[in-house]
């Protein structure tokens, strides 16, 4: 069947999109607006932010995402937890990818910018190239422009640490770097941030291609990410599944550069196992490799549709495994999460494994649970329908009229608290996505998050979405002018 009649107004058919517009017009909302709640939030264009360390990469980010939350320290390679975030200017959203984040090593500095470099550019569609216009270009800026250069990607040349005229004489040095006008900003005091920001604009797509989906043959083998802090076993798992050697397995390891696809027949099916093993942290790359890690998992989830989580059920859970859930789940692939090396595992581990699962996964209780040990193969034919069914919870869709059906009674059951006098309601919803399900709600007042968890819950328990996260967002009546 043809997508072409429902391109325009998300996943709702034609009968159903004129059904739910009169709706909204006889509740007061504009069809305007609506429509463009519908039409949904498609993949963001990426914008890489390249640059050698301590040119205020990272101070700039904070400056575009308009928030603190890119950690700043005067002196390279400061590493951060998250390496994208998301902006917004002149009312269109977009990705920012921060590639700060590096300690120089032994393989010195030129190699490591270089390499963050190219990670950031590949995953990007535009690069904004960030120089410090007080030092001016170094061979590591000529070396990054032949990379940029390489790429074929647009860029916008960023003059930052200009605080007044007197600077800006010095950023019109950078013309000569052949990447078009240097735009001079202070990421510290925000001084030209907007010009460059509309800059980024024209060179930014609106969207870029969806990587899944749609796009794909009928039938084509589903993209799996296996994703897991270093060391947890991802290769052997891979290994394991295919049934040979694939990935080299090393406990010095840091062995693979890239994530590597390997096409696999499992329960009678071919999978499509993007494996990011390989990224642990060597003995000289300190801090460095962490970010790497960040950033492949990041580029591993992009090229995906369900993540697999590796997580070492000997150990106590580590922060960083509940980061790279919240990776997945912000990214919205399906999730389920594998406890490898189960059969190390005594009654005593199993007891604290429980209430370390019940404190800190609470947000993830409705992904698939798999209890597997990659050495002996143990509980890896659990694997593949745990992946289907993630991934059929990720494409349910529920039909306008049941959802409305189902929001009455919840409403009428569970009325939203009353706040100041008032009591904000449900008046309608939709849902106007999938991969992941994206539920829009119509109400008359503004919703608690309280509220929402409890309508996510109770959207769960009725109709499944088992390893999917959900997006719910809500429009609010305007309110309607009175007469004096």
């Amino acid at each position: 069947m043809s997508n072409d009649t429902t391109a325009h107004h998300g996943e709702l058919g034609d009968a159903e999109y004129a059904e739910f517009m009169a709706l909204a017009a006889e509740e007061g909302f504009d069809g305007a607006e609506i429509d463009a709640e519908l039409e949904g939030h498609g993949p963001l264009p990426v914008l890489a932010v390249v640059g050698r360390p301590n040119v205020g990469k990272s101070t700039l980010v904070n400056r575009i995402i308009g928030r603190r939350e890119a950690v700043v320290e005067d002196r390279p390679g400061v590493t951060r937890d998250r390496v994208s975030y998301e902006a917004m200017w002149a009312g269109r959203r977009f990705k920012v990818l921060d590639t700060g984040g590096w300690e120089i090593d032994v393989l010195g500095l030129d190699a490591m910018v270089a390499g963050q470099a190219e990670l950031g550019i590949e995953q990007a569609d535009a690069v904004l190239f960030v120089v410090d216009a007080k030092v001016g270009a170094t061979d590591t800026e000529d070396a990054l422009v032949r990379l940029i250069r390489r790429s074929g990607k647009p860029v916008v040349l960023c003059a930052n640490k200009v605080d007044g005229p007197s600077t800006e004489a010095e950023a019109a040095y950078l013309w000569s770097l052949g990447l078009g006008e240097p735009y001079p900003v202070s990421a510290l005091h925000g001084r030209g941030s907007g010009d460059l920001l509309d800059a980024v604009l024209k060179v930014l797509p609106e969207a870029p291609p969806q990587l899944f989906g749609d796009g794909q043959a009928p039938g084509g083998p589903r993209r799996v990410a296996l994703i897991g802090r270093p060391n947890v076993g991802k290769s052997s798992l891979l290994n394991k599944v295919a049934g040979e050697d694939r990935v080299v397995v090393n406990e010095l390891a840091g062995t693979t550069r890239d994530p590597v696809d390997e096409l696999i027949e499992l329960g009678g099916k071919t999978w499509k196992f993007i494996d990011t093993a390989g990224i642990r942290r060597r003995v000289h790359l300190t801090a460095g490799a962490d970010f790497y890690a960040s950033l492949r998992t990041s580029a591993a989830l992009d090229k995906a549709e369900v993540a697999v989580v590796l997580v070492d059920a000997s150990e106590p859970l580590a922060e960083q495994d509940t980061r790279i859930i919240s990776m997945a789940v912000e990214a919205g692939r399906a999730v389920v999460i594998a406890y490898n090396k189960w059969d190390q595992l005594d009654e005593e581990r199993r007891f604290y494994l429980e209430r370390e699962i019940e404190r800190d996964l609470v947000q993830v209780q409705w992904a698939p649970r798999v209890n597997v040990s990659a050495k002996t193969g143990r509980h890896m034919e659990k694997l593949v329908p745990a992946i289907e069914t993630a991934l059929a919870g990720w494409e349910t869709r529920i039909p306008t009229a049941r959802l409305n059906a189902f929001l009455g009674e919840l409403v009428a059951a569970h009325p939203h608290p009353i706040r100041g006098g008032k009591q904000p309601r449900i008046l309608f919803g939709t849902q106007a996505g999938i991969r992941p399900p994206r539920f829009v709600l119509f109400a008359s007042g503004f919703l608690e998050a309280g509220y929402r968890r409890f309508v996510e819950r109770r959207l769960r328990e009725e109709f499944g979405f088992v390893g999917t996260p959900i997006s719910i967002s809500v429009r609010v009546r305007e309110k309607r002018s009175k007469k004096k």
